[in-house]
């Protein structure tokens, strides 16, 4: 019996969710765990920090093709004996681990949010308004791993890359036009994020929300009415339309907290709501909250940001 873990890594640097799921692989297996991957990042042998002895990479696939990434995972878990094959609850992930556990008829845990406890695993449902246990009983598991939800380690360990030498066929996939979303943390893997909505009045006043989010090392993120009226881009959009976040602090300003939204947050881990307005639903959902004029508040939590940073 043994596991993988497959994580995209196209980009130049290891994803924090990725460090994330070999954690996790390695710390269910109980020691070190092949992880299996594509594209052309370069630090793929730092994954032995978090338990990769190997990494099996198929550097020829550049795009999220499915059927051909569904038949690398199936040829790397047949070659080593998996049992049980882990991955990210992303984008990469839902589209993957749901055909995998078709192909080998293993049972598919979607969304894990810990390690399993008496052999069950714990997921979210109800967008986050209940959680459930489901055990598994099919001799092959697949469970995706929702970003922010273990500790990555810190081991001193390095893993051997090697490269993919199988056919995987040719891809039915074509990209036309790739538009990356720019520099900056990504909200998946933002531990902290500082978010705004309609009451900022227009897009010429998110200055200081952007001096917020830079002092406190945050990712900046909107409501969806805001990314409709494009004051902000789209990829910043949080919400149950949007981007599903799970940060350790969540900072929304000037957003009144429809349920929509908060389908899209209420797993952060500490909630913070800045509204003028003391009826505003969200304020039931908050940790902490000040009512307050956004353009009076924003200056006073910047400079006691920059007070912090500097006594550091």
């Amino acid at each position: 019996m043994s596991t993988i873990v497959f994580i995209d890594t196209r980009g130049e640097k290891l994803p924090k969710a990725a460090q994330e799921a070999v954690t996790y692989a390695s710390t269910l297996a109980g020691g070190p765990v092949t992880a299996v991957t594509f594209g052309g990042s370069a630090e793929l042998s730092n994954l032995g920090a978090q338990g990769a002895s190997n990494v099996i990479v198929a550097r020829s696939i550049t795009t999220v093709d499915s059927q051909q990434l569904t038949t690398l995972v199936a040829e790397v878990a047949a070659k080593v004996g998996a049992t049980t094959i882990v991955f990210v609850h992303d984008a990469t992930g839902k589209a993957v681990a749901p055909r995998l556990a078709a192909r080998l008829k293993a049972g598919h845990v979607a969304g894990a949010i810990a390690l399993p406890e008496e052999g069950r695993f714990k997921r979210n449902v109800f967008s986050g308004k209940a959680q459930a246990w489901m055990e598994v009983t099919s001799p092959v598991k697949v469970v995706s791993l929702m970003p922010n939800s273990i500790a990555i380690a810190k081991g001193d360990g390095t893993a051997t890359v090697e490269e993919y030498a199988g056919d995987l066929g040719a891809a039915r996939i074509t990209v036309k036009e790739l538009r990356k979303a720019g520099s900056g943390i990504p909200l998946p893997e933002a531990e902290l994020v500082v978010s705004a909505g309609r009451g900022m009045k227009g897009p010429e006043h998110w200055g200081p929300v952007e001096e917020l989010a830079r002092e406190l090392r945050a990712a900046t993120a909107c409501s969806r009415p805001v990314a409709d009226m494009h004051w902000r881009p789209h990829h910043e959009h949080v919400g149950q339309t949007g981007v599903a976040i799970r940060p350790n602090l969540y900072i929304a300003i000037g957003i009144s907290g429809a349920i929509q939204h908060l389908a899209g947050v209420n797993q952060s881990k500490v909630i913070c709501v800045i509204n003028k307005d003391p009826e505003a639903p969200f304020f039931k959902a908050a940790d902490y909250g000040i009512v307050g004029d956004a353009f009076e508040v924003l200056p006073k939590l910047i400079e006691a940001a920059k007070k912090l940073n500097a006594e550091r």
